[in-house]
């Protein structure tokens, strides 16, 4: 890895953590699962419930739902998950907009476009999914062939020993992060969280997603029997999304708490600056 000393007193050095292919692929990824998520919304909002199985019609019960309810002459938001109900008025089913109550999933700031539009909203959703899909391979077809993969997010056997992992979640419980020669590299705890990120749950968004369609269907219906069918395929669609939008809550946190300056330009130039004086 190379190394640039800043010639500062504190002995602060820049090392080359990121290489241009995976600084754009990450921007790009930026754009492109920002949009997703706020058109998919608004995919959402036509149908607001989910289901197991082949379902969804002639009131089958769903698994989850988000709808605006009349009780006792007053509206309210109402949010189902399985057997579970919780009020959620003003956010979710019924939202104040413009000083006026929505009956809408979710609400008009979260959507592309704000205003209900089912066409637009997968015109926006099906152009940057195939984005998102060709950058994705770009990324992994260069992962492999430089050995990024292998180099950078494979852990190490002794990374993986339970000892090694009750010490890094204890650390960043306690937001003590490596430092010094440590700080050059991921730690094992980003190196699994970008391996179940980049091989599962991004494989699953794509596929559950190419099976919700019926012209992909035609050329793979072996995909309606892996998910169960499409009703299935579009609710593990909407977990597999979520869950993607939790990685990404932790990860901005993680920034925050790590050092913010650094981390952006980490990620835009490639360069990290770490302390050579620093222990482990």
């Amino acid at each position: 890895m190379d190394t640039i000393d800043t010639g500062q007193a504190a002995g602060r050095m820049l090392v080359y953590r990121h290489s241009l292919a995976v600084r754009l692929s990450h921007w790009v990824n930026v754009l492109c699962m920002t949009v997703l998520l706020f058109s998919g919304l608004q995919i959402f909002n036509a149908h607001p419930a989910l289901y197991w199985g082949q379902y969804g019609a002639d009131n089958d019960p769903s698994f989850i739902s988000v709808e605006a309810v009349e009780d006792g002459g007053e509206a309210r938001g109402l949010t189902r998950i399985g057997p579970l109900a919780f009020e959620t008025t003003g956010f979710l089913g019924l939202s104040d907009e413009g000083g006026e109550a929505s009956a809408r999933a979710f609400p008009a700031w979260l959507t592309l476009p704000s205003y209900q539009d089912l066409s637009t909203g997968r015109r926006w959703h099906f152009f940057f999914a195939w984005l998102f899909v060709i950058n994705g391979l770009v990324y992994i077809a260069n992962g492999f062939a430089g050995r990024h993969f292998r180099r950078d997010l494979l852990p190490s056997r002794g990374e993986l020993a339970p000892a090694h992992l009750v010490r890094e979640i204890a650390d960043h419980a306690r937001l003590r992060f490596p430092k010094g020669p440590e700080a050059r590299h991921y730690n094992t705890l980003q190196k699994l969280a970008y391996l179940v990120v980049i091989f599962l749950l991004l494989p699953l968004m794509i596929l559950t997603g190419l099976t919700m369609s019926p012209g992909f269907d035609a050329i793979a219906p072996w995909l309606l029997d892996v998910f169960g069918g499409r009703q299935s395929a579009r609710t593990l669609h909407f977990l597999a999304a979520f869950s993607l939008v939790a990685f990404v809550a932790i990860h901005l946190a993680m920034v925050l708490v790590s050092g913010v300056f650094n981390n952006l330009r980490s990620m835009i130039t490639g360069y990290y600056a770490i302390s050579q004086g620093e222990r482990p």
